[in-house]
């Protein structure tokens, strides 16, 4: 097995990193997680979340915007059910 290379000193839960890492997060995602792990806990971090609704709560123009903040291609033809699944996809 390889060596596991130091995350550096910004990481703080390095173990939870290296797990993270290991699941096939990027290097960002595995220490922002790691990060909010140590600020809090473990178990509370998998519990924070976003509050909007459900998407199939959201009119069509909702998706729509949505879809171009985050830049999803060739969101102008799609119907209510392809833009919910390109957002979930993106």
């Amino acid at each position: 097995m390889a060596k596991k290379e130091d995350p550096g000193p910004s990481v703080k839960d390095k173990e939870l990193y290296e797990e993270i890492r290991d699941d096939g997060a990027s290097k960002e995602k595995a220490a922002r997680i790691a990060n909010a792990a140590a600020n809090s806990s473990r178990s509370e971090v998998g519990r924070k979340g976003g509050k909007s609704g459900d998407y199939e709560d959201w009119t069509v123009d909702e998706l729509h915007d949505r879809a171009a903040e985050i830049g999803i291609e060739g969101r102008s033809s799609m119907n209510k059910d392809e833009l919910i699944t390109a957002l979930r996809n993106h």
